[in-house]
């Protein structure tokens, strides 16, 4: 694409300082789709003085994330949303800093590793599944939550802490909370004012750091977990320090069990409004699953399992869109960006675009059968984000939901009881509220 467009791309007419904040404030992903519809793959729009460029088309999605990414980084607008939660964390951090954190960190994604991780996911899944009983309603967005967290610190950091369970599940909400706050209040109260929500934020933040510490101080240098390796760090050339090592954990805390947790919950409410499908996956899992507790190779072998994962974190995303800055000025669909300019690759768009996808909001999962994924745009679908900064964690979430979707629905199946998914985007795309689900044995 050539640069004689010149100027700036179109997009939505905002007011005086805010911009367009109080249009995406009332509901970002309408937002998102109406400015996709109505100015086209690239369109700029202001939120309080900073300008946004969304890009909804997949080639220019490619650019950003892979083809020039190394004139981008995740920008202000992210750091001024998570570092005070994560401080200098792998989700964040930069440069070269960031390319010795992931390479450390590696190693607990390995394909050796998550072989270990599967009796453990499987194990966890039937433990949460032992207090369910037949013809009750869950929220069932809780019980994944709980689910991946406590998987998330057992694989991870060799940690059991299901004696802080209700501690992290109360922390991480006032995090998230204040997350989704920060993302729509590009103007915001300081967090040194004593509101009632900057007392709980701080309390949250207080919380995590205080079990980070005590999962840290657990540990030595000699085991195989992220922990140890982490240690093991402190002494090489460049190392770490301790509060470097806490923001590591507190990262994998929460980038590590949220996503999957939000996937999983999401994918349970459109299986139990969708009982066809429901039928579909049941009917797998009746003649490949068995009755004992599920192993790697049988996880691998349920593709309509995977179908449906697949399909769930299509139209829900747990993640919805995809932030960059522009490090420099650079040339994107022949409009040329300035130093600064905040770039977001809306997934919520491109994975219900009807160019891409046959009825795209409705649930089937058989779309995925065949050569359809190799007949998309590489950029059409990426729940897990692009270039070097894709999700370090990918391989190991698609193990962690094939084997509790599997675990789960092979023995329980569900009815709706909350009527339609009232969602709130953050950083994540979370849901505003419980997800009631009545679940009944098979």
């Amino acid at each position: 694409m050539g640069t004689e467009r010149g100027g700036d791309p179109p997009g939505p007419s905002g007011l005086p300082v805010v911009g367009n904040a109080l249009q995406f404030a009332s509901d970002p992903l309408s937002f998102y789709e109406e400015v996709a519809r109505e100015y086209g793959p690239i369109a700029r729009y202001r939120l309080g003085g900073r300008e946004f460029y969304q890009v909804s088309d997949p080639e220019l999605v490619e650019q950003v994330l892979v083809q020039q990414n190394e004139r981008f980084d995740k920008g202000e607008e992210y750091r001024r949303i998570l570092t005070p939660v994560i401080g200098n964390g792998l989700l964040i951090s930069e440069g070269e800093f960031w390319r010795r954190q992931r390479h450390r960190m590696e190693p607990a994604f390995h394909p050796d590793a998550l072989t270990e991780y599967a009796p453990i996911i499987v194990e966890h899944t039937e433990r949460l599944l032992s207090d369910w009983h037949d013809d009750t309603v869950r929220d069932v967005h809780a019980d994944m939550m709980q689910l991946t967290v406590e998987i998330a610190a057992r694989t991870l950091f060799d940690a059991d802490i299901r004696e802080y369970e209700a501690d992290i599940s109360d922390a991480l909400e006032a995090v998230m909370d204040r997350s989704e706050k920060r993302l729509e209040r590009p103007i915001e109260i300081p967090d040194g004012v004593p509101t009632p929500g900057n007392r709980r934020y701080k309390q949250a933040l207080s919380t995590l750091y205080a079990i980070a510490d005590e999962i840290v101080e657990s540990h030595d240098e000699t085991g195989d977990d992220v922990v140890s390796r982490l240690l093991r760090a402190k002494s090489q050339a460049g190392g770490l320090d301790d509060e470097q090592i806490r923001d590591e954990v507190v990262t994998l805390l929460l980038a590590g069990h949220e996503t999957t947790a939000l996937a999983l919950t999401y994918t349970l409410y459109l299986l139990a409004t969708n009982p066809e499908q429901a039928d579909r996956l049941g009917a797998e899992l009746d003649e490949k699953a068995g009755r004992g507790p599920l192993s790697k190779d049988v996880g691998e072998d349920l593709s309509c399992t995977k179908r449906t994962l697949k399909e769930g974190m299509r139209l829900y995303p747990p993640v919805q869109s995809v932030i960059r800055e522009a490090t420099e000025p650079v040339e994107i669909g022949g409009y040329e960006l300035a130093e600064g300019t905040v770039v977001t690759t809306p997934q919520w768009v491109l994975h219900r675009d009807s160019r891409f996808y046959e009825e795209p909001e409705v649930f089937r999962p058989d779309r995925w059968s065949g050569s359809f994924r190799d007949s998309l745009p590489r950029f059409a679908y990426f729940p897990f984000g692009g270039g070097p900064r894709r999700c370090i964690g990918e391989n190991f979430a698609k193990q962690e939901m094939r084997l509790a979707l599997a675990t789960i629905a092979r023995d329980w199946e569900f009815e709706a009881v909350t009527d339609e998914l009232s969602l709130s985007p953050s950083i994540t795309l979370r849901p505003d509220g419980p997800v009631k689900l009545r679940v009944s044995r098979r």
